[in-house]
Order: C-alpha cells, then sequence, then structure tokens
C-alpha cells in the first residue's frame, strides 16, 4: 500500500521508509523464485489457521522470545481480536494476489527499504528485490531472525529511519553509568523477627526503610528498593554515600537496630528503576564483610576521596565471593 501510494502520488510522499517489504507473495519464475510456490503457501495457511488464537504466530514473527509465555499470550490475543479464523483466511488469500512489482519503478521519492538478515518469516530477496528496482533506493541489512520490528534490536532500525528521515543521528543514551552504591544491612534481623512477632518486625522494618528513603533523599542519592532486613541505594559522589550510611547507622539505634553498610564506585546497568553490574555485586559482598555498626568501602571509593577529609582505616585485603582478585577494604571512622 505505501509503495502504491508513493507511486499514484508523488506530489503527497516526501519519503519512503519500507521494513521486510513483500511485494509479491508468491513464486514467480520472472526473478521472483525465493517465494513459496501457490501449494506451499496454502499449505503453511491451513497449519496457521489450525492453531489461530494460541499465540503461535509468535514462532513466525518473533522467533528468538516465542518461548516467552506472556509474548505468547499477546500474540493469542492479538489473533483473537483482530479476526475470526475464517475472516483470516480470506485477508491471507488476498495477500497472496498482491503483485506491486510493476510499481516500483515509478516511485520518485527517497526510498530506505530495511530487512533483518536471518527473518524467519519474509526472506530477506524480498527486500534486496525492492531496493534494487526503486531508483536511487537505499538498503540497509539488519542482523536478527525477527520479523517484528518491536522485537529484537530495534533501536537500530529506529536509528537509520532517523537519520533517513532527519540526516542526523541521536546520541546514544547508554544504559550504563557510574555510581556509588550503598547497601545497608540490618544485623540479625531474624533473631529480631523471632523476639518480635510479624507484625511488630514489620512495623519496626516500616520505620527503619522511612528513615533510610529520608537520609537518602536528604544526601541527594536515589532510593533503589528495600531488601527486607537492608536496603539499596545509589549516589553519584561516594561522600554522600558514606554520610548516608553513616547517620543511618547512628539513627537505627534509636529503634534498637543496629547495621552494616558497604560501598563500591563503578559502572552500574540501569534496569528500569533498579540497577545491576558488578559494581552492585561488589558492594554486596563489601557489605557482607562488615561488621555491627561498621560502613567498610572498596578502595575504588577510598581513591575518589582523597581530598574530602573523611578517614578511613585500612582493613586488609579481601577474597570477595564470585569476584576476581584480591580487593582492599577500608573501615570510615567514626
Amino acid at each position: 500500500m505505501a509503495a502504491m501510494f508513493a507511486a499514484t502520488h508523488p506530489a503527497m510522499v516526501r519519503a519512503l521508509a519500507l521494513y521486510a517489504p513483500m511485494v509479491c507473495a508468491v513464486r514467480s519464475d520472472d526473478g521472483y523464485e525465493w517465494q513459496d510456490t501457490p501449494a506451499v503457501r496454502d499449505a503453511r495457511t491451513r497449519e496457521m489457521l489450525a492453531q489461530w488464537g494460541s499465540g503461535a504466530l509468535a514462532d513466525r514473527f518473533a522467533p528468538s522470545r516465542a518461548d516467552d509465555p506472556e509474548l505468547r499470550r499477546w500474540f493469542g490475543r492479538l489473533e483473537r481480536f483482530s479476526a475470526a479464523p475464517s475472516s483470516a483466511a480470506r485477508h491471507i488469500d488476498l495477500v497472496g494476489k498482491i503483485d506491486v512489482r510493476g510499481v516500483l519503478p515509478s516511485i520518485q521519492c527517497p526510498t530506505l527499504v530495511l530487512h533483518r538478515t536471518e527473518d524467519d518469516l519474509f526472506d530477506v530477496r524480498n527486500a534486496r528485490y525492492v531496493a534494487e528496482h526503486v531508483p536511487n533506493a537505499q538498503f540497509r541489512e539488519l542482523p536478527g531472525r525477527d520479523n517484528l520490528l518491536a522485537i529484537g534490536d530495534a533501536e537500530t532500525a529506529l536509528a537509520e529511519i532517523e537519520q533517513f528521515l532527519t540526516g542526523t543521528r541521536r546520541p546514544v543514551v547508554s544504559d550504563r553509568v557510574l555510581a556509588t552504591v550503598l547497601f545497608t544491612d540490618i544485623v540479625d534481623s531474624t533473631g529480631h523477627a523471632a523476639r518480635l512477632g510479624d507484625r511488630s518486625w514489620r512495623e519496626l522494618l516500616e520505620r527503619h526503610d522511612g528513615l533510610m528513603r529520608a537520609e537518602v533523599e536528604r544526601h541527594r542519592g536515589r532510593m533503589v528498593k528495600t531488601l527486607g532486613d537492608g536496603a539499596l541505594a545509589v549516589f553519584d559522589a561516594p561522600s554522600r554515600a558514606i554520610g548516608t550510611a553513616v547517620t543511618v547507622r547512628d539513627r537505627v539505634h534509636e529503634l534498637g537496630l543496629q547495621v552494616r553498610a558497604g560501598l563500591h564506585t563503578g559502572e552500574c546497568e540501569l534496569v528500569g528503576d533498579d540497577v545491576g553490574g558488578l559494581a552492585v555485586h561488589i558492594s554486596a559482598r563489601v557489605t557482607g564483610e562488615a561488621g555491627p555498626d561498621e560502613v567498610l568501602v572498596s578502595s575504588t571509593v577510598r581513591d575518589l576521596l582523597v581530598g574530602s577529609g573523611i578517614g578511613l582505616q585500612e582493613r586488609g585485603e579481601r577474597e570477595l565471593r564470585g569476584v576476581p582478585g584480591a580487593w582492599r577494604i577500608y573501615a570510615v571512622d567514626g
């Protein structure tokens, strides 16, 4: 439809971007030999319609995630809400009669053709054919096997379209940031829970979590999540993370609690509102080395604190479980 419109109304079309185009649905002996024969296509159609409404389209449109139950449920709803099997059969039959190869040379506007090389649904030769027959078309072959643009590396395809239409690309926004990661952990949380009972322990945890959130906010950090008997927060400066840890450590005494804390600075991966990566793992391991009321930091944090006036005492080298190498650990004074 897009190709027909661009060829028929050239004054109304400034540019044409085609993703995984198919301009002829069945095999033809005049340069279109890779498509299915009508008989093979009919057999595939019957197989697809026999499973209509089950989400089986995911196998062909998004094979890399076809085993994702949520995606299959989504495809099942799409199938059921879009058409009854009989209507789908008529639509597929009509598509099988489409052949707009003849209009391609008449397209006058700048044209971009995109296709994933290993697309399981439509052979990449469809797109190559289009790019070869539209005058001055640009062709971008992308890695991947999913036909659905939203599955797989959609950003690369969208960036190609953006550059084609505007002449520029947006700067790449990294999903990794340098941050100081703070873990805190309540000492003997199991014992407290046993002594207080579930309700009282839950109320005490809520007070602890509220105190933690307030101090993280006051020190301009970001509270990532509470962990049942502790918390995870990130900061853009290690001194503010230490200030939070020390204040929380001192103030939880009012609640009859003790905490231990650990800090490390490194690259973190942003996963929605959560954070991940080796820096988070190291911070958790440093916390595990701390005793009651102790705030420990990695050597990386120590190096970044030079000139800050924060006192540190060396605690020696430690082997942190799951982290390569030996790590020198320091305790915050006071």
